[in-house]
Order: structure tokens, then sequence, then C-alpha cells
């Protein structure tokens, strides 16, 4: 689904189990996990709160990382896939609740729908995103939808309205 002559997913995924760092998908390959798979070159990564101060202290000396706000990203040169490990604590239970499914043609922990779905919300809602990132969220939140009706009970009116004018 993506040009990563490097394997960096699979290496990320070695690395992770290699330290016994709880971690699951979420963001794109997790809506991907749960509704018509699209492509994406985003591989977005929940870590437990007991393992990012580890993962934080290890991640730089074996990749490339530059730190935002709420993430740690990593990248190689010979990949477009991009990484991001989110750092916001809001995901940390996620990883309690993941479930194995497969991305990326990987057996990995996903998060769970209702925990990919909430994901979603939260960053369609926050305005300090680009337009076009919030857009591509309502989105994936239109798909989630549609193939699992229940979640119209946890989607916020605001999110609904914006649906609804699409």
């Amino acid at each position: 689904m993506t040009q990563d002559e490097t394997g960096l997913a699979g290496r990320i995924v070695e690395f992770l189990r290699a330290r016994k760092i709880r971690f699951c998908i979420i963001g794109d390959q997790g809506v991907n996990a749960y509704a018509e798979p699209l492509v994406s070159l985003d591989l977005d990564i929940a870590v437990s709160a007991a393992d990012l101060g580890r993962l934080e202290k290890t991640l730089p000396n074996a990749f490339d990382v530059e730190r935002f706000e709420h993430s740690l990203n990593v990248s190689d040169p010979g990949s477009a896939l991009r990484i991001q490990f989110q750092t916001d604590p809001r995901y940390f239970d996620f990883v309690e609740r993941a479930s194995s499914r497969t991305v990326l043609g990987i057996d990995l922990p996903v998060a769970s729908l209702e925990d990919v779905f909430q994901g979603k919300v939260w960053a369609a809602l926050d305005a300090t995103r680009r337009p076009s990132k919030r857009q591509k969220d309502l989105t994936d939140i239109a798909r989630l939808l549609e193939g699992h009706p229940r979640l119209r009970t946890l989607t916020p009116p605001e999110i609904l309205d914006k649906l609804e004018k699409a």
C-alpha cells in the first residue's frame, strides 16, 4: 500500500516487540482495519503510558526521530511511510483495549473500533489541524459510520451536522 523499500513498518514493530513496549495501531491504518482500506502513508501508533518513557529514550538510538508537541515521528530516507507515535495521554488507554488484526500485511494490535473512532473525532474537532486533515478525518468517520452504524451514538452533534452538509 505504500512505498517502503526499507521495511520501516516491520522494523518498527520488531523494535517495539523486542523491547516489550505495549502498543496499538490507531489513525488511518486503524480505520483501514475496520472499513474498506484506503491508501495511506501514515502509521499512527499509541503506546502505553508505562512504556512511553522507555520508547522516548531508545527510539532515537535506532531511528531518525523528530519530536512534535503530541508525537514522535519516525522516518527513513528509503521509505515513504510516515510513522507517528502519539504522546497525547488521551491515547494511552487504547493499548489495553486493542486486539490483533492484519495491518499492512502484518498481524498487529489495533485499537478497538470505538477507540479508533474516538481518535478520529478528536482529530476532526481539533481546530489547530489543517482544514484538509480535518476533512479527511470527517471522511474516515463517515466510512466507519457506514460500516458500523452503532457508532452514531458516539458521534458529537457538530460532527453529524458537518457530515449531513457534505
